[in-house]
């Protein structure tokens, strides 16, 4: 007759079957748990970049359309002062011809002639003319060499000039922060779509060890992103 177990280990392996059982049931839990973490860390860090990254996308493309009008302001204003400059140019240049004409009838002691060229002075120019004869040039050799020189010739078109051309440099230099404004916040994108690839990939891994690896740097980075978003200056509205 067969040897059979007795009662009493036939208890006994069956409680040590038992807790086998218990223990892998056990770890299996625990396994599931672990995984249920680590997918609950990337689903996190996916939505938190994925918020982070529209609105870093959205104030990229804000400073970029804010340095292009920075940069057509700027252009508009250095014409306009281009176009005064040109203005007050051609207002010199006829001043001086006519003062020319003046010059030409006084050598020739042309009084009519003389009346009629002081009357084309436009009046910054009458003005100044008037101050320089007062300085007697025809005997003071000390007298300005023309009514152009004096401190009285006043050219509004020069003060215009010199204001559109400090409007102009100083929306040239909006321009570039602007500009400098929107390279930072592409950085920053970048960055979270480094967070979002190491967050995506990290579940195509059986270790765990690695996809917890890959969660950890992408939050490290993520922290160094929201760091930069926090700094950084808000977009116009």
């Amino acid at each position: 007759m067969p040897e059979g177990l007795s009662p009493v280990e036939a208890g006994k392996s069956l409680h040590e079957h038992a807790e086998i059982e218990n223990e892998d049931r056990g770890e299996s839990e625990r396994e599931k748990r672990l995984n249920r973490i680590a997918s609950i860390v990337e689903a996190s860090l996916l939505a938190i970049v994925a918020v982070l990254a529209a609105w870093s996308g959205y104030a990229a493309a804000k400073w970029s359309t804010e340095s292009s009008l920075r940069l057509a302001k700027a252009s508009a204003a250095r014409s306009e002062a281009n176009a005064a400059s040109l203005a007050a140019l051609n207002r010199l240049n006829f001043d001086v011809t006519s003062f020319n004409d003046w010059f030409t009838a006084y050598v020739a002691k042309d009084a009519s002639s003389m009346a009629i060229a002081v009357r084309r002075f436009t009046p910054n120019f009458r003005r100044a003319f008037e101050a320089w004869l007062a300085t007697d040039p025809a005997t003071n050799a000390a007298a300005p060499p023309g009514p152009e020189y004096m401190p009285e010739y006043k050219q509004p078109e020069m003060v215009l000039v010199a204001q559109l051309n400090a409007h102009a440099s100083a929306e040239y230099a909006a321009r570039a922060q602007a500009g400098s404004n929107a390279d930072s916040y592409v950085l920053t994108t970048v960055y979270l779509a480094t967070v979002l690839f190491l967050a995506g990939i990290g579940s195509h891994f059986g270790l765990r060890a690695i996809r917890y690896g890959l969660a950890g740097v992408g939050t490290a980075i993520l922290v160094v992103a929201a760091v930069l978003l926090a700094s950084a200056p808000k977009p116009p509205t």
